[in-house]
């Protein structure tokens, strides 16, 4: 892999081997299952996803992506792992979901061959993957339309996100595999922030995504401690 691209080589690895089972509504990308109703309301309800066109950053499997090409809109998925664009294209087929493409490249290279052609650009649960975070923001931001919508959802750098998001969901009630973050690497919405000013978009809604984990409920609530969500516009 180029040193260039803004991806780290053993994160990719970390979501390739588990790629098979990212439709697997009980394997361990269930919390992604169960919350993906939620953000896709919250993202519909404030951009109107039905006839737009749509990038999903990081789309691994395809949860968000198909979702929001069966709101109407004609999205874009791409992600830096093979096998995971591999399970996407194989369900789109399955579930026959129309007006939904998968390509494998970075954000980076797509915004410098396709500068403003998005509506809407999704960036969910990636950014404490990467090396780079606010290269991934900027690249978002020259990829969305004057006007548009950019969302990104991510963890709270917090002691409240290192006890509840890695001990209790990873070493505890093993809801995802041990390792799948890194505390140093979470952003804290300040710094979020900051990376989406630098790049040009305004932060018109910030949104918690908090969870029950005796219940295994879900919900949208004003709590950004630990998972939480910003809808970005870039200036008209």
């Amino acid at each position: 892999m180029s040193e260039s691209v803004n991806a780290d080589p053993a994160e990719l690895a970390k979501f390739s081997e588990l790629a098979h089972r990212w439709w697997d509504p009980e394997s361990e990308f269930r919390p992604l299952h169960q919350i993906n109703p939620l953000r896709l309301e919250w993202i519909d309800g404030l951009a109107d996803l039905s006839s737009k066109r749509v990038l999903d950053v990081g789309c691994g499997g395809g949860i968000l992506s198909d979702s929001m090409a069966r709101k109407g809109a004609t999205v874009t998925g791409i992600d830096l792992s093979t096998k995971a664009l591999r399970v996407a294209r194989l369900h789109a087929l399955e579930a026959q979901t129309t007006h939904l493409n998968f390509r494998e490249v970075s954000v980076e290279a797509l915004a410098a061959e396709q500068p403003e052609s998005f509506d809407v650009v999704t960036c969910m649960e990636m950014l404490e993957h990467v090396p780079d975070p606010a290269s991934v923001v900027q690249s978002c931001s020259r990829l969305v339309k004057p006007g548009g919508w950019v969302f990104f959802s991510t963890i709270n750098r917090s002691a409240k996100a290192f006890m509840l998001a890695i001990v209790g969901a990873e070493y505890i009630l093993n809801m995802l595999p041990r390792g799948t973050h890194e505390y140093a690497k979470l952003l804290r919405p300040s710094e979020l922030a900051g990376s989406c000013r630098a790049a040009g978009l305004d932060v018109t809604h910030t949104c918690g995504l908090e969870h029950n984990p005796l219940t295994g409920r879900y919900w949208l609530g004003n709590d950004t401690s630990v998972n939480y969500m910003f809808a970005t516009r870039r200036a008209a």
